[in-house]
């Protein structure tokens, strides 16, 4: 990777950043159905990277082990799964729409913890980027420098709904306008900073490769399955989460097979 290539791992972030930026200019709190198609949306997207860009790659990479070539998937795909289960627990965050908080007590204030519900949900997200680049930079012939731009474009869409996500309750439980996009931005940053951590540790996670992206796909996965689909079949019926997760599913596919 050159200089000029370290931008893309600031696209997911701009994708944060732009859905935060809704509550600049959204005068009314956004609207419940709205809101279930975007969380749709966003699952939709999550399900798909984890498939194409993380799991038929770990595969993949897994071809000389015959026919135990899935161990690698499902053992790093379950160790994605606890591990989000356990920053889960640990961590006290809240989730819109929630009237308790989750994981340990702790005194944080309502606006803290919504800001650490998004965030626990963007750590897969980061890593996830930041193993696919990893791989790239390795010379893995499996990921290409297109197959992870995509990743990193597919994450920024569905983390356009996720920043106003956080930032429209936000503003309408009286944050100020620019405090409320100033949060939904900030549980962003933790996405780039995952990837650079993961890159700067790239020379020695090459060995065990099929093994992180799938364990990047299990969190994202956990991600998915405990908060999204929740979200978008709340309230009243309506099957505008499932058309929209199925829209995101395809764009994500789209992208990934016409870019990858």
């Amino acid at each position: 990777m050159t200089l000029n290539d370290w931008w893309i791992l600031l696209i997911p972030l701009l994708g944060t950043t732009l859905g935060a930026a809704c509550v600049l200019f959204m005068k009314r709190q956004m609207n419940p159905a709205m809101e279930r198609g975007l969380s749709g949306f966003a699952a939709g997207v999550m399900v798909a990277a984890s498939i194409w860009s993380l799991l038929i790659p770990a595969m993949d990479q897994s071809q000389d082990m015959g026919g135990w070539a899935f161990v690698p998937a499902v053992a790093g795909f379950w160790g994605g799964i606890l591990f989000l289960l356990l920053l889960d627990n640990i961590i006290p965050h809240l989730h819109n729409h929630g009237k308790e908080a989750e994981g340990p007590k702790s005194k944080l204030k309502r606006t803290t913890k919504l800001v650490l519900a998004i965030t626990l949900h963007n750590i897969p997200e980061g890593m996830a980027v930041g193993v696919t680049y990893a791989g790239w930079i390795s010379g893995d012939t499996t990921i290409t420098m297109a197959g992870a731009l995509a990743l990193a474009i597919g994450i920024a869409i569905q983390n356009f709904p996720e920043g106003a996500i956080v930032s429209m309750p936000l503003r309408s439980g009286g944050t100020s306008r620019k405090k409320a996009f100033a949060y939904g931005t900030l549980s962003g940053v933790v996405e780039p900073v995952g990837a650079l951590i993961t890159i700067a540790l790239a020379s020695l996670i090459t060995p065990y490769l099929p093994y992180l992206l799938s364990f990047a796909a299990g969190a994202m996965i956990y991600v998915v399955v405990e908060e999204l689909i929740p979200e978008m079949s709340s309230g009243q019926h309506s099957n505008a989460g499932t058309l929209m997760f199925a829209l995101g599913f395809s764009l994500m596919m789209i992208l990934d097979v016409a870019l990858g």
